[in-house]
């Protein structure tokens, strides 16, 4: 009797990332469902609400994602966040900081960035700003807060771009987050091209602005509407679910707990208790300027605010999609401690200039 030593035993079948997260959400949902019967229903209502609301947005993003793609721009747009490192964290930086356009309704795009082998250096500068504020953000927390935080605000939306950034690129030099994306990236990016091979092919390589005209582009564009809709739309309904479970849970004053106050410790815990806080960026100015009122100093404010905003489900969400857990995690833990960085700074200068 012989041993054949050229089979070897196949490897356990393991769950993914992706798997887990669809099985958590499904129990979750029947969780919800037996123990709170009519807030399951009101939690769809107000997912559903909310995306019928931002539905336009949603539309715009797929709708000019499909177009680059079609018109075989996105090699335009890739080489633009190619070049020197330092150069293209401070331009990702900036347009985060600057422009109104963070969130799921750039994730397509970020999709193809990432597939078409876009450094990840510019990108984690671009998400680490962008949702912190905008011109619209800006207007607003000026009315709220006063000019002098939102000014605060905005540049420290830049700082934590480059910061972040910065970071990202001396990581990777070490050969940490070599290959950023999941594994389902590059298939979910090929279908949106109407190829398995990606955006680079012979339709997509050459450019054509008028694509309507071509029929094979035609089904380039609605094949990247349908792909990344679906997958837009599934995210979204999700979050807006999660959102309606922390109104639901949360206690109203849960954040003046642990926030409150002007000590050296008070940043990082408004920091830490605002990172999982899912709250709306323009929702959550008049509840800080409650908490100031009571007594919370401009820095817990600040690092309250932009660590939300960088971890809301809004903008989290795009990050978790597209990259690897090890990624996201240091998503998680540079919005975190940018935060707490940002709000010692802004807390000392405040004091000792304003």
């Amino acid at each position: 009797m012989s041993l054949d030593l050229s089979k070897r035993p196949e490897k356990p079948a393991t769950l993914s990332y992706k798997t887990l997260a669809k099985m958590g959400f499904l129990l979750a949902a029947v969780t919800l469902t037996f123990l709170w019967p009519g807030h399951a229903w009101a939690s769809m209502v107000f997912a559903l609400e909310n995306l019928v609301l931002i539905l336009p947005m949603i539309a715009i993003g797929l709708f000019l994602t499909a177009g680059v793609h079609a018109s075989g721009s996105m090699a335009l747009i890739a080489s633009a966040f190619r070049g020197r490192s330092v150069r293209m964290i401070c331009i990702a930086a900036l347009i985060g900081a600057l422009t109104p356009v963070c969130g799921v309704s750039v994730l397509p795009l970020v999709a193809g960035l990432l597939a078409g082998g876009v450094p990840l250096a510019p990108i984690m500068a671009f998400w680490l700003s962008s949702p912190i504020t905008d011109p619209g953000m800006l207007a607003i927390t000026a009315g709220t807060l006063g000019s002098s935080f939102a000014i605060g605000k905005t540049l420290s939306a830049f700082v934590i771009g480059l910061f972040g950034g910065g970071v990202t690129a001396l990581l990777i030099g070490t050969g940490l987050f070599r290959n950023p994306a999941k594994a389902s990236l590059s298939q979910t990016v090929g279908q949106s091209c109407g190829t398995a091979g990606g955006c680079n092919t012979a339709v997509s390589s050459e450019l054509c602005w008028q694509f309507w005209r071509a029929e094979e582009r035609r089904r380039v564009f609605l094949t990247s509407c349908l792909s990344n809709g679906r997958m837009m739309f599934t995210w979204l309904f999700a979050a807006f679910l999660a959102e309606y479970a922390l109104q639901l849970f949360l206690p109203p004053d849960f954040v003046g707990r642990f926030a409150s106050g002007d000590d050296w410790w008070s940043v990082p815990a408004a920091a830490v208790v605002g990172a999982p806080i899912y709250l709306d960026g323009y929702a959550a100015l008049p509840l800080i300027r409650a908490l100031m009122d009571s007594g919370m100093g401009q820095g817990p404010a600040m690092a309250f605010l932009i660590a939300g905003g960088i971890t809301s489900a809004w903008a989290a969400i795009p990050v978790f999609a597209l990259v690897r857990l090890p990624v996201f995690a240091f998503y998680l833990i540079m919005a975190v401690l940018s935060a707490i960085l940002a709000g010692w700074l802004f807390g000392f200068l405040v004091s000792h200039i304003g």
